[in-house]
């Protein structure tokens, strides 16, 4: 099966209750990991790259990855998708070397100026069969590139979905319910603490989905930084050297909840690398003796393929449905 666009998987996604997960990768044994779990799981995917990732790893490997991921998992039906897109030309060059889908994040514009910049990237992206994801409302965080201070999030507001959709011709619109970019997603302020002293960060705003929902009855909804940020990991990288105090995600239950909904696509921001740099940190300590990039990077390939694994089945909802 060759790439495909999302507009089949959405379409699925949003009348059988269940959301795609878009994953995003930077290497060789992230592509795999994410690929054979949804192999083994029969799931359709999305594998996603950012300006950062396309600047560390250059274009052509990635895209070069993907296609080999295609080769090895005919039975699955995968998307690449470039994430937050900052620009027309960004967009445009990833349509042009092999993208199936790309977002323009124009977000952080005026409004009129997020629809005129959002809507030359979907004429350009139509003409050449492409599908466009755009964005109303900020989330705040850093991933990449991307950098927005807590006090500058704003939520989606319900009554501009409409007018933008239409005016853009967009095919899925991420919007802003209280996710958040990072693993450091909410500071200890806004949060409260469990009987057992964990933090517990504020509850999405699923008024806002809901609305946003009966204003685009049948259209795809996304959320970003949505990432639950596995707290086993988090003591992992702690106990073997690293630092990461208060590193707080989203409850899967709530993303569970969202993908039974409008939300077709969830992207997982931060849970592979923290599995890539918990599993790592802890083989180093255990073995000091080692420098094989093989060694220490085939754990934490199968460590990858076993979080998705998780994903796909107990919070995306999407396992057999490839």
């Amino acid at each position: 099966m060759p790439l495909v666009t999302s507009t089949e998987m959405f379409k699925k996604a949003y009348e059988g209750g269940y959301a795609i997960g878009a994953f995003n990768v930077n290497n060789m044994e992230i592509v795999q990991g994410i690929t054979e779990a949804c192999k083994e799981e029969k799931a359709p995917v999305i594998l996603q790259v950012s300006k950062g990732a396309r600047a560390y790893a250059n274009h052509t490997y990635l895209v070069k990855l993907v296609e080999a991921a295609v080769i090895e998992c005919p039975e699955i039906p995968i998307v690449l998708h470039l994430d937050h897109g900052p620009d027309f030309e960004t967009c445009k060059s990833c349509i042009d070397g092999g993208f199936t889908s790309v977002m323009i994040d124009a977000s952080s514009k005026p409004f009129e100026e997020n629809i005129e910049i959002t809507k030359k990237v979907v004429e350009y992206a139509h003409d050449h069969g492409v599908v466009v994801e755009a964005e109303l409302g900020t989330l705040a965080g850093i991933e990449d590139d991307v950098k927005v201070a807590a006090h500058a999030a704003s939520y989606t507001r319900p009554e501009e979905v409409e007018e933008f959709v239409s005016k853009t011709g967009c095919d899925s619109l991420a919007i802003a319910i209280g996710t958040s970019h990072g693993a450091y997603k909410f500071t200890p302020d806004q949060c409260t603490r469990n009987e057992k002293g964990i933090l517990v960060p504020p509850p999405l705003r699923f008024d806002v989905l809901e609305e946003v929902s009966k204003r685009l009855p049948g259209f795809p909804i996304v959320l970003h930084g949505s990432s639950s940020v596995p707290q086993d990991y988090v003591k992992m990288v702690n106990e073997h050297g690293g630092k990461m105090p208060d590193a707080v995600g989203i409850p899967e239950e709530q993303l569970r909840k969202a993908a039974t909904l409008s939300v077709c696509k969830i992207n997982i921001d931060s849970d592979l690398r923290l599995t890539m740099t918990g599993t790592i940190r802890q083989f180093f300590d255990e073995h000091p003796d080692k420098f094989d990039p093989r060694e220490y990077l085939k754990p934490a390939r199968a460590n990858i393929k076993e979080t998705v694994r998780h994903k796909l089945v107990d919070v995306l909802g999407c396992a057999g449905k490839a």
